[in-house]
Parts: C-alpha cells; structure tokens; sequence
C-alpha cells in the first residue's frame, strides 16, 4: 500500500555533501521506486523568522516561505527528520522549524472551556526521526539517555498525535569508512520502500 511521505531535511549547512542529505536522498529514491508519494522540505534553502511571542505562536499566522511546509505536514501520513546531533538535540533551526509550524490550529487545538484537554490534529501519521552524531549512538542513548531525541518525540511529535515515532542513529559518522556510508544509504533505501 503506497503511503503519502514527507522527508524534512534538518541540516542547516546547504553543502550538498552533507551525510544527511544523502541519507534523506536515499530514503525517498527508495520510496518513489517503491510507488509512495514523496514531498521534501530543505531547512537550509527555506529563510524564516524565530517564534518570539506565544502571541504569535497562538494567533500569529506561519510565514509565507513556510506554508507549503505546513501544508506538507498536514498532507503527510509519513514524516522522516533527518538531521545532526547539535549539542545533544536538534540544530536550533529545526527547532524553529517545528516552533512556525506545529502550530495551534495546524497541529493541535486548544481545549475548549472545561475539557482540559488539547486535541491532537495530526493523529494518524508516523513519523522516523534519523540522527547522525559524532559519538557512538549507544554512548547517546545508554549514557545521555537520547534525552534531545527524546524530548522531540514526546513534547513534540506524540503532543501533536504523530505516533509511532521510530528512531535511526548513526554514530562516529565523521570516522566512518566509504563501505560504512554505502551501508547506510542501503538501510536508508530500504526504509524508503517500506515507508517506516
């Protein structure tokens, strides 16, 4: 069954090099050969502002350069983050990414007066947040608890309904050899076809 699938490149270095991007490529080659519907969105080719006011936030309307974005997400059943480890969470562009776009309204609504409860709007959509790092992924996960990772799926992503939310890290990636990398962008390919 072919499924709608959004890629979201989290890299805020454009150098085409950039292990990131080729692992994101390689996941949607792998899902367009495989029949699944694939939107992509670059960080690093978008320019918008920082959220500065929860007025904003709250009433505020999402820039313009970010709008297709948004509506990507809305449109996705599938969502993949790619992205670097930047001091132990997401580069600080993704995050403002996420702060413009997860936005009430678009993600998730307010209770109404006496439920207590806010309504996820994005239930229904998976997500697989890809993580490269420098250090070894098992240090990240047994020794800092993946706790940026971790914040990112339950403050984020579970928050708005997105859910399962599955995890790829790929540590010491500054060391790894050619064979190494090509072995990635294998797995990556065949995450693609499945569209998991």
């Amino acid at each position: 069954m072919s499924r709608r699938v959004l890629i979201v490149v989290g890299h805020p270095d454009p150098a085409p090099d950039r292990l990131c991007r080729g692992l994101a490529q390689a996941y949607g080659e792998g899902a367009e050969q495989a029949g699944h519907a694939v939107r992509r969105v670059d960080l690093a080719a978008i320019e918008f502002p920082m959220l500065r006011t929860m007025r904003d936030f709250e009433h505020g309307v999402i820039p313009e350069s970010l709008r297709d974005a948004a509506e990507a997400i809305v449109w996705a059943e599938h969502i993949v983050f790619v992205f670097p480890l930047w001091l132990g969470t997401m580069p600080a562009m993704l995050k403002a990414f996420l702060e413009q776009v997860m936005r009430p309204g678009t993600a998730f609504a307010y209770p109404d007066k006496g439920s207590g409860f806010t309504r996820t709007l994005l239930r229904g959509r998976s997500a697989r947040v890809l993580v490269t790092m420098g250090m070894p992924s098992v240090l990240y996960r047994l020794w800092f608890l993946g706790h940026g990772i971790a914040g990112m799926r339950r403050s984020i992503l579970h928050f708005v309904g997105i859910s399962p939310v599955r995890e790829t890290l790929f540590g010491m990636v500054a060391g790894a050899s050619d064979a190494k990398r090509a072995k990635w962008i294998r797995q990556m390919r065949t995450l693609g076809e499945r569209a998991l």
